[in-house]
């Protein structure tokens, strides 16, 4: 059973513009793909109650492993917003980023017969 994210409920909260969030920037100081996957750090350096809600919210979203479109989606904030705070949570050591290995932009062959073999099962 899915339980859902904590979210900050308070009136003041929710008129707060997304990309004040994160001061005003819209990309990520590292290249962070939708499907790459985020869990918690085992041992965070920082104190959590000294976090924002939102990365407060990543964080116990992400003891589960999660992509990072998930965690835009549970958190309804936009994928900009989201990017842009893991990336700063990573280079704090909060989250750990599994990155999917794109082989130079090549598609991963297994996964292209996989896909074909279910259309021509349709």
């Amino acid at each position: 059973m899915n339980e859902p994210p904590p979210q900050a409920k308070s009136g003041r909260d929710r008129l707060i513009r997304p990309y004040a969030v994160t001061g005003g920037r819209t990309a990520p100081r590292t290249q962070l793909a939708l499907e790459a996957l985020v869990s918690s750090a085992t041992a965070p350096s920082v104190d959590p109650s000294m976090l924002s809600t939102e990365c407060q919210a990543i964080i116990s979203m992400c003891r589960q492993v999660r992509s990072v479109a998930e965690i835009s989606a549970l958190l309804r904030m936009p994928l900009g917003v989201t990017r842009v705070l893991i990336a700063d949570m990573s280079a704090e050591g909060l989250v750990q980023i599994h990155q999917p290995s794109l082989n130079a932009g090549k598609p991963d062959l297994n996964l292209l017969e996989r896909v074909l073999s279910g259309l021509r099962r349709l």
